[in-house]
């Protein structure tokens, strides 16, 4: 599955923006700072945005889980 691939429900985030494909989900995982995407709940993010990436499936559900796991884990910690 390309990384093109859309959510089936975009993911909010507290800006208002939404991610709506793997690469935009990918991107803002990119730009959070180096220790925080070494957090367990990021790393499990990151390994479900690849798997879904490369074999679709599934995963694009797992993916988008992940993420809103990782961000509420972030917003916890505010």
């Amino acid at each position: 599955m390309p990384w093109s691939a859309a959510f089936d429900d975009p993911i909010p985030l507290r800006s208002g923006r939404k991610l709506r494909t793997l690469q935009e989900a990918a991107d803002h995982v990119m730009q959070l700072p180096e220790d925080a995407q070494h957090a367990s709940h990021w790393q499990t993010a990151i390994e479900t945005l690849i798997n879904a990436a490369e074999t679709g499936g599934g995963w694009m559900m797992f993916a988008r889980i992940a993420m809103l796991r990782a961000l509420n884990a972030d917003a916890g910690r505010k």
